[in-house]
């Protein structure tokens, strides 16, 4: 019979059910530390997370169906949290120029000042990361990576815009070098994206 990570006897015997364990506890800290964001602005976390995407991202991403991938949402509720913004006067749609049927979303003023001010919700998260060893981040950053690529072929998350699933990535050295063929150059660990801007979708 298949053992739960929760199972503490079993968990306290297994380095992997220990490391599932941990990321669950920081899964948790998020979810708390948008809670208290999203209570100081009036708003609920999935309105604060939309606000926070639409800052950072292209027009092409800021469509209702894009979001609702995005985040793993059905139409319908992305829908309803469209509305919800723009009743508090933080989006504004606009028709897309060749298509009048569909919106693009754009922040107010106010909505933008709200999403800079909650993108840094992650802040206590961030200060014990800084203090790893530059090794420690190196190899914490591609583990995580493998296991957000895993997440994604299982079908559980939506396809994520990082490096390893680029349509101009490559790794050869049993994934232990990478390579990039829109710069046409190796990458470092360090140089490995969650979220790139040029990220093409394999075919």
């Amino acid at each position: 019979m298949e053992k739960s990570d929760f199972d503490l006897q079993h968990q306290n015997q297994s380095p992997e059910s220990r490391i599932v364990a941990a990321l669950e506890k920081i899964s948790q800290a998020f979810r708390v530390l948008l809670w208290h964001e999203s209570r100081d602005f009036a708003l609920s976390p999935i309105q604060v997370q939309v606000l926070i995407f639409l800052l950072y991202h292209s027009e092409e991403k800021r469509k209702v169906s894009y979001l609702a991938g995005e985040f793993n949402m059905t139409k319908a509720t992305i829908s309803d949290t469209i509305k919800a913004l723009g009743q508090k006067g933080l989006i504004k749609k606009a028709h897309e120029p060749n298509d009048t049927r569909s919106y693009i979303m754009h922040l107010t003023e106010r909505g933008r000042e709200i999403a800079e001010k909650a993108s840094l919700f992650t802040r206590e998260i961030h200060v014990p990361v800084d203090k790893l060893h530059p090794d420690d981040k190196e190899n914490l950053l591609l583990s995580l990576l493998n296991i957000i690529r895993h997440l994604n072929r299982a079908g559980i998350i939506t396809p994520q815009r990082m490096c390893m699933n680029c349509a101009y990535y490559e790794s050869s050295g049993n994934g232990q070098k990478h390579f990039c063929k829109l710069l046409n150059q190796n990458l470092e660990v360090t140089d490995l994206r969650i979220d790139c801007p040029e990220y093409k979708m394999k075919a």
